[in-house]
């Protein structure tokens, strides 16, 4: 496949940032980490107006400020993902820079071993083939949750929308149905999540290497013995909200590691929505990811 020279961005200045310094719009604005700002200045790839001027400028309302940036400003700069088949992708949002999946149930974010596919990062390289590019991860989901995943498509806006997950301006809400009935309207789980010493498969509630997690919910509905909750994460720790509806005594219908006594098909876990501003333009998206027919199906059988 052949591989991009160069990425080129052209943006505007914001009124906000009038009389900023270039710098300070670069780093602090658009979040572009020090070692890019530094590539780009030094090799004069960054443009006011199409002149190029030293960081410390200030810059104006309405300016017109082109990127531009090459593979050798990035240590990966086309991760190795084999392509297998796109028919199954189902994009649910796709622009530019990035695209939100809806991943399928059981289908693995990315491969674990060498020269596996069928993850969603595989489909999603096939797709991309006819664009002259590679998914880019950026988070994950477990295998047996279903829904809405956010890929880049270019190495500049990775580190971008990493640091958006991280410092929490890319929301993500999850729907669950959970055994029992009887949960308050809404909560937060604030119970340290580490290794289960006696599966490696599992984590525990206080187990080794514990870390603080954080789960915050609302009651959606309730159905027979059963609850339909809408959850938003505050923390991100492998098989959070599995773990921590666990602990409650209420624990996810299907959850195959967490809950093995029920007898249902599959985990009624689903990555709803993502709430993201878009990269530069700061734009705020939200993205979601229909229902799963299973969700439906239980609903129905409940009703």
């Amino acid at each position: 496949m052949s591989h991009k020279k160069y990425w080129t961005f052209k943006q505007t200045v914001p009124p906000v940032m009038n009389g900023q310094a270039l710098k300070t719009l670069l780093s602090d604005y658009w979040q572009l980490p020090k070692h890019l700002v530094y590539s780009i200045r030094h090799a004069e790839r960054v443009l006011v107006n199409g002149e190029y001027l030293p960081v410390n400028f200030p810059v104006n309302a309405g300016d017109q400020i082109q990127l531009t940036f090459t593979p050798a400003d990035f240590a990966n700069p086309f991760p190795h993902v084999q392509p297998d088949s796109a028919a199954s992708v189902e994009i649910v949002y796709e622009d530019a820079n990035l695209l939100v999946v809806n991943k399928h149930r059981g289908d693995k974010t990315h491969p674990n071993q060498p020269g596996e596919i069928g993850a969603t990062i595989n489909h999603l390289a096939a797709y991309l083939q006819t664009k002259e590019t590679v998914p880019y991860i950026i988070h994950r989901l477990d295998q047996q949750t279903s829904g809405a995943i956010l890929f880049a498509k270019n190495p500049v806006v990775v580190p971008i929308l990493v640091a958006n997950i991280r410092e929490k301006t890319i929301k993500r809400t999850y729907l669950a149905w959970v055994e029992g009935t009887g949960l308050p309207s809404k909560g937060t789980i604030n119970l340290p999540i580490g290794r289960d010493p006696d599966d490696q498969r599992k984590r525990k509630v206080g187990g080794p290497g514990s870390a603080r997690a954080i789960t915050h919910y609302h009651l959606i509905k309730q159905l027979g013995d059963y609850s339909m909750v809408q959850i938003q994460l505050e923390t991100g720790r492998t098989h959070q909200i599995r773990v921590h509806f666990e602990a409650l005594g209420h624990p996810l219908v299907g959850d195959p590691l967490y809950n093995a006594n029920d007898g249902s098909t599959g985990l009624m876990l689903h990555s709803w929505q993502v709430e993201l501003p878009l990269p530069f333009t700061k734009e705020l998206k939200t993205i979601v990811a229909p229902i799963p027919q299973d969700f439906i199906d239980f609903e129905t059988h409940l009703a």
